[in-house]
């Protein structure tokens, strides 16, 4: 088992890593550390926003940054699943067949423009992002450790796209929106292009692989009062009672809800959950898991507002009682 990384030391790290990837990716402190808390968790994120907001820019960053292994699946329409996940090729000199492995097979994989490969192909990420292998040809095969998808997708175009179905979203820890950065964010931007004279912008490696591992492993001695747990509970449940949706979030949802404020605790450098942690994670843990009424579809309400509602109406408890008790 790999070593725990105290929680001090989890949150320095996590600072040196999210100044690193802010050199490329600029004025998006608050996006970034949410990425940075899915990966802590061991999770998959989805990114949900227009072209040209820095994406795939995004993923390559944090690859770069943390020292995975990282690949690239652009997916299209004609995306087969060995195409994904390798195949076995006929060696001549041998007369055998020899697996060759597909992309799949990286630590950090961005699965770009996941939503415009057809169901067979999104099939064959499921069992990857679930389990964590690959089974072709009744041969099952593990998958790298940590092993994390970061997929995009564009929500204004429709057309050739295949919608990703709720099973698939359920695997998502987060979904996350980038936005555009403001007035004073895209000059740096653009100030920064001038200044290194060219497109690509080296970053330093931060942790590694292994590091990384440890400060996962770190997240898990985060204590979690039964009255948080409890909160957690509760939000989730209010979610299913919700006379604006047609289906609340399931226990998936509690246990992402769960993890991440475990790692945001972390990344504050406490070793213990106080409801705000609950509450600044809710909305991109829950709201991709949630089906609205159709009757509300053409009033343009986002799930994003229901979980909104949740959190203002059910009760938190106080932040002293989620400390720990003193010895």
């Amino acid at each position: 088992m790999p070593d725990r990384m105290p929680i001090p030391e989890i949150a320095r790290r996590c600072r040196a890593v999210l100044d690193e990837v802010e050199r490329a990716v600029v004025g998006k402190r608050a996006m970034l550390e949410l990425l940075l808390l899915a990966i802590l968790c061991d999770g998959h994120v989805l990114i949900d926003d227009l072209p040209g907001l820095a994406k795939t820019l995004t993923a390559r960053s944090f690859a770069r940054v943390t020292g995975l292994g990282f690949r690239r699946i652009q997916f299209t329409p004609d995306l087969m699943p060995s195409d994904v996940t390798g195949a076995s090729i006929y060696n001549q000199q041998t007369s055998e067949f020899v697996f060759r492995e597909g992309p799949v097979f990286a630590n950090l994989l961005l699965a770009d423009e996941i939503n415009r490969a057809p169901a067979k192909t999104q099939s064959a990420l499921l069992e990857a992002m679930q389990e964590r292998q690959v089974t072709t040809e009744g041969t099952t095969r593990q998958l790298p450790r940590p092993f994390l998808v970061i997929a995009t997708q564009n929500p204004i175009e429709y057309e050739g796209t295949y919608p990703l179905p709720e099973a698939q979203l359920d695997r998502f820890l987060v979904r996350l929106r980038v936005g555009y950065p403001s007035g004073d964010e895209e000059v740096a931007i653009l100030k920064g292009r001038l200044e290194r004279a060219s497109d690509e912008l080296e970053l330093d490696p931060v942790v590694d692989a292994a590091t990384l591992t440890a400060m996962q492993v770190g997240v898990e001695q985060v204590y979690v009062a039964d009255t948080v747990t409890r909160y957690i509970v509760e939000l989730v449940e209010a979610t299913r009672t919700s006379t604006r949706l047609q289906v609340g979030a399931s226990p998936r949802g509690s246990l992402a809800l769960l993890k991440l404020s475990r790692a945001r605790a972390a990344l504050d450098g406490r070793d213990y959950v106080v409801p705000d942690d609950v509450k600044g994670s809710a909305v991109p843990t829950l709201a991709h898991r949630l089906i609205l009424r159709p009757e509300l579809w053409v009033q343009r309400l986002r799930a994003e507002a229901v979980v909104e509602e949740c959190l203002a109406t059910v009760p938190a408890p106080s932040a002293e009682d989620s400390a720990p008790a003193s010895p």
